[in-house]
């Protein structure tokens, strides 16, 4: 048996904030006690000063593996994360070949079980003609479906009434859905073609990919969840009229409608084109800065359950392009925790937020068995962090294949000084432990 005791840690937990020592026993959290545990182990680590939080659950990255590699890949976005603090993720299904039918999903999870240092879980693609595929998934071991009604490539976009109709009536699980109306957004592209041709400012991305689009999609997928008493969850919210689509007073456990904010979204805001560009061209786009102040209110008030990353890599090079050719998305899995760390030492949310945000919510959520709380019995998923050790990042420690961040050159007051998968310790004060893997997820179906 290998047991690690993790010594006068400041554990922020299940809205707590304590003093205790937590021991791990292979795998698992076996006690934790504010009292202080006296019991024999192999390996003692001193954690005064530092937080110990559950590792993080980001419920959406794109990882890009198979067919985008060039961008990234489950083992290098994987190894990214868990230095990041990030112990489990799960991820999104427009790869190439496209994740829409049970044999790509389940080469998905083969590469995943081969080559990720956090735990995993993969998202089954719905299109226009592949409902058949889709009811096939198994919701013990499979996160969810996502629908993309706006925004992705080859046969993804699902635009058909009477699809989405079918697909809200007969799910099972829960549905993800990335909300934007391709109508909208093609008739604000024509209009800012007409005025720069191929010069259009990156600043005018919010008003392409608009507040409108963004509100008239949303509104569109709760109706179908209202009417099919589907599981549906909305992600990356970056507008504050979507805001008034959710409720704050019925507990998660019992809402059938939930919705997810990004760290974007909560950082940035449109005045960071001028100087970022494409850096932070996300898809829906980052809009006012009020929006991003009614996004962290409704993080705050709990209209918004989650906040994740939407990690999605691509190559310097390609970022480079004008506004038309660049695509949109960016890195974020390493620096979410700092990011929202930094708020909290702004005075704008308390640790016990964050974690429920990104540690406990997203389990409950999704179900997941056995994750997202420092309890024991529970998987030993854990991050330290040192709340006073700041960590500029740079170009010689970004861990992205890609190798640029649009935080870099920012200065964070915290560092993820390390990093538990399943009791192992895969990440200390920036080296890696890479002799095991993370596991598959499992839900409560």
């Amino acid at each position: 048996m290998s047991k690690t005791l993790i010594r006068e840690a400041t554990v922020v937990n299940e809205g707590k904030v304590f003093t205790a020592d937590v021991m791990l026993e292979n795998d698992l959290i076996i006690e934790i006690n504010s009292n202080g545990i006296s019991k024999p182990a192999v390996n003692i680590i001193d954690a005064r000063g530092l937080l110990l939080m559950p590792g993080l659950i980001d419920d959406q990255v794109h990882f890009r593996e198979p067919g985008l590699t060039h961008k990234g890949t489950i083992y290098s976005e994987a190894r990214a994360a868990v230095a990041g603090g990030i112990t489990s993720f799960m991820e999104m299904p427009n790869t190439v070949p496209q994740a829409t039918n049970q044999a790509e999903l389940q080469k998905k999870y083969e590469i995943g079980a081969k080559d990720s240092l956090a735990n995993y879980s993969f998202f089954m693609g719905a299109t226009n003609d592949n409902l058949d595929e889709v009811l096939r998934t198994d919701a013990s071991s499979v996160c969810g479906v996502k629908i993309f009604m706006g925004s992705s490539t080859g046969n993804m976009l699902v635009d058909n009434p009477v699809t989405l109709d079918n697909v809200f009536a007969q799910c099972p699980m829960l549905i993800a859905t990335h909300c934007e109306d391709e109508e909208t957004i093609k008739a604000n592209l024509a209009k800012y073609i007409a005025e720069y041709g191929d010069n259009i400012p990156f600043n005018k991305h919010p008003l392409i990919r608009s507040r409108e689009a963004c509100y008239r999609s949303s509104s569109m997928a709760v109706e179908l969840a209202k009417k099919h008493n589907t599981r549906l969850h909305i992600l990356h919210i970056s507008t504050a009229e979507e805001l008034d689509l959710f409720s704050n007073n019925i507990p998660l456990e019992q809402k059938r409608i939930t919705s997810e904010a990004c760290i974007h979204h909560l950082w940035f805001s449109e005045e960071d084109y001028d100087s970022k560009g494409s850096l932070i061209k996300w898809n829906p786009a980052i809009k006012k800065a009020s929006d991003r102040d009614a996004i962290l209110q409704a993080v705050l008030d709990n209209r918004i359950d989650v906040i994740a990353t939407d990690h999605a890599p691509h190559t310097l090079e390609e970022k480079s392009q004008g506004y038309l050719k660049a695509p949109s998305g960016g890195p974020l899995v390493q620096h979410a925790l700092q990011a929202m760390l930094e708020l909290h030492k702004d005075g704008k949310i308390s640790l016990e937020k964050i974690v429920e945000k990104m540690c406990h919510h997203p389990a409950i959520l999704f179900r997941i068995k056995g994750r997202g709380f420092i309890r024991e019995g529970y998987k030993a998923d854990l991050v330290l962090v040192d709340p006073n050790h700041a960590q500029t990042v740079t170009k010689s420690n970004i861990l992205y294949h890609c190798r640029w961040s649009p935080f870099e050159g920012y200065n964070f007051g915290s560092s993820i000084q390390q990093t538990f998968v399943n009791g192992h310790s895969v990440w200390l004060k920036g080296k890696f432990d890479e002799s095991k893997r993370g596991e598959r997820l499992r839900f409560v179906s």
